[in-house]
């Protein structure tokens, strides 16, 4: 390109061509006539110039100075300010059609209005930006605001699109999550919109419920339908790849209103949650509950572990979840609702599934305890409490009873025989010899005197208390009553064998608040074989609970020294997991969802099972965003989960909402706009791509709110800025 204009004065404001900012040569230079000619290289000459010069007559009506092709050169003449304008504007041209992009007049029209803003952004670097190409055919942004946009969706986790109709909200959004996909940034998308349009109301329509919410939808499949090969939609549908679903099915992750979460305080029903409370997240560690969401009626689900958890929640409920294939080729977990895992169970017979458990023990506050909790798990297990006697234990390992007597000041356990021993307060001289035994009392203060081996049990205290007491408990249980179980070629697992339901029950929750798992079955009383005892048959009378237990490496079930040694001289309890092994339906209730503030969204739900309501590793599009109330914008934008992005699109001039209704778009304005990594992206008339009369029709309508809001009613059109004088 070769280029000989004289230096002129630039001009700018409407209807004049040039930077802003000339310098100070131009200033300077003289007026009068320039020229300026300009060598075309051959193969770009036909697409600069369009079929029929019709890129040229474009270039003509827009561009002040007078342009005159010949062969290959284009020659400028005019005055110096139109002639260096026109330079820059076939500059760009040229660039274009060197890189093989195909130019049409709506291109030179866009370029010279990017380049009479006075933006220093060059336009063909503007209109080059591929997005994501198909079948021959690319998305890429047309205006210097789309760009904008588009890469403030690149640097920012949430972005609000917010424009008229035609500015290319959705649909550049949309490509971005398709390539966000294909580079494999994000596991799913999540398109949404309110389905809310005209005033009209989903129940006055005809056919079932997705019938009814398909036209509200539609623009999101076109949309799609031009960026991913139509035949793989239905696929990557239903395996929750791509989820398209009315805004009001983004808060349908839910759990019925009566179910247990756990908190610092014990296990509460989620409908009495609120805002501020405190809920156990998977790192055992208190975390807040940023959003409580009422559901009304849901069809209910009870999902049940291989371990006999469970615990019931509707059929968009989230589920943090892990294949074997992921293991094996070191991928993340991923997040499924229930629905998308019913009848996909099994992998060749295997649970296919996996679910978190506890990074660590649930913290539960410190108490103050009446008896050291190892040495309640002793005498659970292997104590008698009856009260009509001095408490006592049995025991063939004295490092046992020595131990006891070690965490129990002012006790002496004497040794009567073999195996049995009593537990003795230590009296001072003077002291009363009625004074009750100390254990005695601390038994009967915990509820426990007088139970039996078939009615033992943990007290509350001590099951809502810190990691280390109920671990200590844990271990006193297992010293006296269970032992390590070894097996060829495989880790160690722990055994525990109980005749009380009770304490069955309280074992495994002590288990499994230390992040592990416990399975349990049932011995019958009924038709065994009697036992042995001082020479003669002993019958059972009550069924016996053996638990296998799996405990995560860090937690030591044994303090008794032999058990201890073969526990880890077997390689220790191994990795405890856990599977999804049903789902089945439990008809419908009042359901309920929270929003937690967990780095990774799970919290704590009925026997430790670990679940959530947010959306990781997504892109989420909201679409029509000024038909949301301020309360659903708020429920929509607490979904982010880690690794996610969200984009929000909306006209705030087309509000559909009921008189009187504030427009979430327009609220969330005023509170979000000093938050960081949150942007707004503002597109104007300027930047509708689709038939020219749209932005005029646009400016004509914001010019007839405004004559409104001035008390007039103003006529006639105003002239286009890049209009040829």
């Amino acid at each position: 390109m070769a280029a000989t204009a004289p230096g002129g004065a630039a001009r700018s404001g409407p209807g004049q061509h040039g930077t802003q900012n000339g310098s100070a040569d131009e200033a300077a230079a003289p007026h009068g006539p320039a020229q300026s000619r300009i060598a075309v290289p051959g193969a770009a000459v036909l697409s600069l110039l369009g079929s029929r010069d019709e890129n040229l007559r474009v270039a003509e009506d827009l561009l002040v100075a007078d342009v005159h092709v010949r062969g290959n050169e284009i020659t400028l003449s005019g005055e110096p300010a139109d002639v260096a304008f026109a330079e820059r504007v076939f500059a760009e041209l040229v660039t274009l059609a060197g890189r093989g992009q195909e130019i049409g007049p709506d291109t030179v029209r866009r370029t010279v209005s990017m380049l009479s803003a006075g933006t220093n952004e060059s336009p063909a670097e503007v209109l080059s930006l591929d997005i994501l190409s198909r079948r021959g055919r690319t998305i890429r942004p047309k205006t210097l605001n789309q760009k904008r946009y588009v890469d403030a969706i690149d640097r920012h986790t949430v972005v609000f699109g917010i424009g008229p109709a035609g500015t290319g909200k959705t649909y550049l959004a949309m490509a971005k999550a398709v390539q966000a996909l294909q580079a494999k940034q994000v596991n799913r998308i999540i398109l949404t919109r309110p389905a809310v349009e005209a005033g009209e109301r989903l129940g006055y329509l005809p056919g079932t419920l997705y019938e009814k919410i398909d036209p509200y939808l539609r623009p999101l499949y076109d949309a799609l339908h031009d960026m991913v090969d139509p035949e793989s939609i239905p696929r990557l549908t239903q395996a929750g790849t791509i989820e398209i679903a009315p805004l009001a099915y983004m808060r349908g992750r839910a759990q019925p209103v009566f179910t247990k979460v756990l908190t610092p305080e014990g296990f509460r029903p989620i409908g009495e949650l609120r805002v501020g409370d405190l809920v156990i997240g998977s790192n055992g560690e208190p975390t807040v509950v940023l959003g409580v969401y009422p559901q009304g009626g849901k069809d209910i689900y009870r999902v049940t572990a291989q371990d006999g958890a469970s615990t019931l929640c509707c059929g968009d409920h989230l589920w943090t979840v892990r294949t074997a294939a992921d293991k094996r080729r070191d991928r993340p977990w991923r997040v499924l609702e229930t629905k998308e895992m019913i009848g996909n169970l099994r992998a060749a017979h295997a649970r296919r599934y996996e679910l978190p458990l506890l990074t660590a023990p649930v913290c539960h506050p410190e108490r103050a305890v009446p008896m050291d909790p190892y040495a309640l798990g002793l005498l659970l297990g292997d104590g008698c409490l009856t009260g009509s006697t001095t408490p006592s234990f049995a025991t063939r390992d004295w490092e046992l009873a020595l131990a006891l007597e070690t965490v129990l000041p002012g006790m002496e356990v004497r040794r009567k025989d073999r195996v049995n021993y009593t537990l003795n307060r230590v009296r001072e001289p003077g002291e009363v010899v009625t004074l009750e035994n100390p254990v005695t009392g601390a038994l009967r203060g915990l509820g426990l005197l007088g139970a039996r081996s078939h009615s033992k049990f943990v007290p509350e205290v001590y099951l809502r208390n810190s990691a280390e007491v109920r671990l200590g408990v844990l271990q006193g249980l297992l010293d006296s009553d269970g032992g390590p179980v070894t097996q060829r070629d495989r880790t160690c697992r722990v055994q525990y064998t109980t005749t009380s339901p009770r304490l069955k029950d309280d074992v495994i929750r002590l288990v499994r608040s230390l992040g592990g798992v416990a399975y349990v079955r049932r011995r019958g009383a009924d038709g065994r074989k009697p036992g042995w005892a001082n020479g003669r048959a002993v019958s059972y009378r009550h069924d016996a609970y053996i638990i296998d237990i799996r405990l995560p490496a860090g937690v030591e079930p044994f303090r008794l020294d032999r058990k201890r040694r073969k526990y880890h001289a077997a390689g220790g309890g191994g990795r405890p997991m856990r599977f999804i092994d049903s789902i089945e339906p439990a008809g419908r209730t009042e359901a309920v969802c929270i929003q937690v503030a967990a780095a990774d969204s799970l919290y704590v739900t009925e026997d430790y099972l670990l679940t959530h309501n947010t959306l990781n590793d997504a892109f989420i599009i909201l679409d029509e965003a000024q038909n949301t109330t301020p309360e659903q914008m708020k429920m929509f934008l607490t979904r982010l989960g880690f690794g996610s992005k969200i984009v929000v699109t909306g006209d705030i001039t087309q509000i559909d909402l009921p008189n009187g209704q504030a427009s979430g778009l327009r609220v969330v304005q005023e509170i979000l706009s000093t938050v960081d990594d949150v942007h707004f992206a503002e597109l104007t008339s300027t930047d509708v791509v689709r038939h020219r009369l749209v932005g005029d029709i646009v400016d004509a309508y914001a010019r007839w709110d405004a004559g409104r809001e001035d008390g007039r009613t103003p006529r006639g059109r105003k002239a286009r800025p890049n209009a040829r004088r």
